[in-house]
């Protein structure tokens, strides 16, 4: 329990805020999505498990230009 003390939640607390509306917004588009480049579960398993970076790159490389 003291390693949960010993954190600077200044720091750590707006990267994790940072992370989850990255999340919900890459979610909210790719169930909007009719299509991405690839297949669209796997941009789930992206979006949902490679942490900050997943939505990241569902933005860069997994969504089709309209």
């Amino acid at each position: 329990m003291e390693l949960l003390q010993e954190i600077n939640w200044a720091i750590i607390a707006p990267i994790l805020v940072i992370q989850g509306i990255l999340i919900v917004i890459a979610l909210i588009d790719w169930i909007r999505a009719d299509e991405t480049n690839g297949p669209k579960w796997l941009w789930l398993i992206i979006i949902l498990f490679v942490s900050t970076l997943g939505p990241i790159l569902y933005f860069i490389f997994g969504r089709r230009q309209r």
